[in-house]
C-alpha cells in the first residue's frame, strides 16, 4: 500500500503497521497461556483470562486501534526506538480484527460460562492462529476478510477501493 508524502504527516489518519503486530504479539503471547491452561484443566482461569482478552479486544473495536493500551504502549515505548514507517496503512482494517478477535473471544466466553470448558480452548486457539499470523507474518486474517467485505459492498458503501 502506498501513501503520498502528505500521508506521512503525524497527524495524518494512517497507523504505523508495526503497532497492531505489536499488540498481535502480546494477544498471541496472552492466547497461548490461555490455551495451555484450558489444556491442563484450569479451566476457570482460562475463562478469566479470555474474559479478559474478550474486553481487550472490545477496547480495540469500540475505540479504536489508537487508543488501546497496546497502542499507546507501541506509541510511548517501542515506536520512538524505530525508523519511522515507511509507509502508513488505514486504521478501519485492523480495528475490524479487533471486533472479529472480539467475537471469536467473547463466543467462547459465553460457553464457557454454560458449561463447555472446551470452547474456551478452541475460542482461545482461533483467536491465537490468528494473533499469531499477525505479529510474525505481517498477515492479519480480520483485516482481510474486512478488505473482501468491502469489496462487497457490505461495508464502506460511500467508499471506493483502489486495486
Amino acid at each position: 500500500m502506498s501513501t503520498s508524502p502528505v500521508d506521512r504527516r503525524p497527524d495524518a489518519a494512517g497507523i504505523d503497521p508495526r503497532g497492531p503486530r505489536f499488540g498481535a504479539g502480546i494477544t498471541a503471547v496472552l492466547l497461548l497461556v490461555d490455551v495451555f491452561l484450558g489444556l491442563t484443566g484450569a479451566s476457570v482461569a482460562a475463562l478469566v483470562l479470555l474474559a479478559a482478552i474478550a474486553a481487550l479486544f472490545a477496547w480495540g473495536a469500540f475505540a479504536g486501534v489508537r487508543r488501546h493500551p497496546y497502542g499507546w504502549l507501541f506509541a510511548r515505548l517501542v515506536r520512538p526506538r524505530l525508523a519511522p514507517p515507511t509507509e502508513l496503512e488505514d486504521a478501519a482494517p485492523p480495528t475490524f480484527a479487533q471486533g472479529v478477535g472480539l467475537f471469536v473471544t467473547f463466543v467462547g466466553v459465553v460457553l464457557g460460562l454454560v458449561g463447555l470448558p472446551v470452547a474456551v480452548v478452541i475460542a482461545a486457539t482461533a483467536a491465537f492462529l490468528a494473533a499469531f499470523l499477525n505479529s510474525v507474518f505481517g498477515y492479519c486474517l480480520g483485516c482481510q476478510l474486512y478488505l473482501l467485505l468491502v469489496r462487497a459492498r457490505v461495508l464502506g458503501r460511500g467508499r471506493t477501493i483502489a486495486a
